[in-house]
């Protein structure tokens, strides 16, 4: 059980709640639920969940646990969190990390002239098409430890890759959510707690995302590409999770019939 962890993650989500969305239409204009109403709200008495936030309460139950994550409005995928951080699933370890299975290797190949990858947890690139090498970069060509979106996004942000100003830092701030959701996972990965410190030392909307606490995942973004042959392209990049795997499919594509799927369908 992580209690730091649990208490700041607790307190993020009630701090992000309105008090219109779960209780009344309220003229109160501070931020966030109180403490007293989300004990309310999940049937547990105030003291109780104060020592929560605060780090000093014993590891809840399930029951609990359900009962917060009822209150608080969490996802499916802040539930999982909210077990793992309260010691209810148990931590990953290498052993569980299994090989990229082989129809999963193959799939970025069959999905044909849509630019794909596929990462792992540490969004690591284990698997990428013809089209996304020609449209990103040839990771071939990468020692392995630069295959990693992470660090390519470092690397190539503000030169090769942008977000429409709707959009700025959600990049970021999908990386700090999927990494959230790693570490919770595997809380002893070095190299992962290594990815983490390298990108919020760059990238204030990753750090800001990160001190959030917010593991939802972003599935579809908006990015403008600047390619050296193609010029500017206006991409969607969808992600989606492979059941079952701790891996990620990650396609580009474009709007039909626009200038941009024109030039997409040049790199087949």
């Amino acid at each position: 059980m992580s209690k730091a962890e649990l208490a700041d993650f607790l307190r993020r989500r009630r701090e992000a709640l309105r008090p219109e969305q779960v209780i009344r239409p309220s003229a109160r204009r501070t931020p966030g639920l109180r403490r007293e109403e989300v004990a309310t709200l999940a049937g547990m008495s105030v003291s109780y969940y104060e020592r929560l936030e605060q780090a000093r309460a014993p590891r809840p139950s399930p029951e609990v646990l359900a009962a917060l994550g009822t209150a608080l409005r969490l996802t499916a995928a802040e539930r999982e969190h909210l077990a793992r951080l309260a010691g209810q699933l148990p931590p990953g370890t290498d052993a569980d990390r299994r090989p990229v299975p082989a129809e999963a290797h193959q799939l970025p190949d069959r999905l044909g002239p849509i630019p794909a990858y596929l990462v792992d947890e540490r969004q690591d690139i284990v698997a990428w098409n013809r089209a996304a090498a020609a449209l990103i970069t040839d990771f071939g060509l990468l020692p392995v430890e630069e295959r990693n979106t992470v660090r390519l996004s470092i690397r190539l942000g503000g030169t090769f890759c942008g977000a429409p100003a709707a959009e700025q830092g959600e990049f970021a701030r999908q990386f700090a959510a999927q990494l959230r959701a790693a570490g919770a996972r595997y809380p002893a990965d070095r190299v992962l707690g290594e990815l983490v410190n390298e990108l919020a030392a760059h990238s204030p909307e990753f750090a800001a995302g990160w001190r959030d606490h917010d593991v939802r995942p972003v599935p579809t973004l908006r990015k403008r590409l600047r390619h050296p042959e193609l010029g500017e392209l206006e991409v969607v990049r969808q992600t989606l999770l492979l059941p079952g795997t701790d891996l990620q499919l990650a396609m580009y594509t474009a709007e039909p019939g626009s200038p941009s799927a024109a030039a997409l369908a040049q790199l087949a």
